[in-house]
């Protein structure tokens, strides 16, 4: 099942390669859980970066518990984990809560780099 909310995208197992692999936009990518209290903490900053970003950066999310096989390709082991795409490779990854201006910065500078 795939929703938005406010510009962010949900991905899943059977999304993954159409919206984030094979996006013409570098994409950012928060993988979460539900129980977890820092995720939830993010998911504003999220969305806000969604909003700030649109049309230059892809925003979505994918929930680690439903979409196990997909973390464990990225060995995501922490959560919140917070990945850039971009033409299909990650570029770049944070880890853990920060303010959405810190967020900001790490997806400019790692764009810059890329």
């Amino acid at each position: 099942m795939e929703t938005t909310s406010n510009n962010v995208l949900h991905v899943n197992t059977k999304t993954w390669d159409s919206e984030v692999i094979k996006s013409e936009l570098p994409v950012f990518v928060d993988f979460w859980a539900e129980w977890c209290g820092p995720c939830r903490m993010v998911g504003p900053a999220v969305e806000q970066i969604a909003k700030v970003m649109a049309g230059k950066v892809k925003v979505a999310k994918l929930n680690v518990d439903e979409n196990q096989e997909i973390a464990m390709k990225y060995g995501v082991q922490s959560i919140p984990s917070l990945i850039i795409f971009k033409g299909g490779k990650e570029i770049g990854r944070t880890i853990g809560a920060m303010p959405k201006e810190s967020y900001m910065k790490f997806i400019e500078s790692t764009l810059a780099k890329a």
